[in-house]
């Protein structure tokens, strides 16, 4: 990773990288669809929650982020596109895994992408919740598996093991 890569956690209440994260999850919806969220809604739940973020110092630009409850629950994950394959989500994962006992989220059944990116890092779908979105989508209930294998792999990815 380079030097001028930065990552940070940061504690709820902490507004200083919610419009960032606003305008990163923004291109996202645009070019793909999926992360619909009003912005007042967005900003109550991004300040309510602990953010995990990667940052590019050198180009001062927002590589990714995961806001997450306090439970472990992941309400929002987004990483840039000119960074997605880099392996930046899966470290945004594997510090929530690094950091509470349960990881859960939803996505919406037609995300694949999303689905592949959670299902590879051992999530697992456990329901499915029909007009679960406010535009009528519906949603997968996915848990990450309590397998030592899973978490040692995610530990691997943060070089704790």
């Amino acid at each position: 990773m380079s030097i001028n890569i930065q990552r940070l956690e940061v504690g709820p209440g902490n507004d200083e990288y919610v419009e960032r994260a606003w305008q990163l999850k923004e291109r996202i919806r645009r070019s793909e669809g999926v992360l619909r969220q009003r912005k007042n809604f967005f900003r109550n739940a991004y300040e309510r929650s602990t953010a995990y973020i990667y940052a590019d110092r050198g180009h001062d630009r927002l590589i990714g982020f995961a806001a997450v409850r306090r439970d472990g629950y992941i309400l929002f994950l987004a990483v840039d596109e000119d960074y997605q394959g880099q392996g930046f989500g899966k470290r945004l994962v594997a510090s929530v895994a690094d950091e509470y006992k349960s990881v859960t989220c939803h996505a919406r059944t037609t995300n694949q992408d999303a689905l592949e990116f959670y299902q590879d890092l051992g999530f697992e779908i456990e329901r499915r919740i029909d007009g679960y979105y406010e535009d009528g989508g519906d949603a997968y209930y996915l848990r990450l598996g309590e397998e030592a294998g899973i978490r040692e792999r995610l530990a691997r990815l943060l070089g704790r093991s």
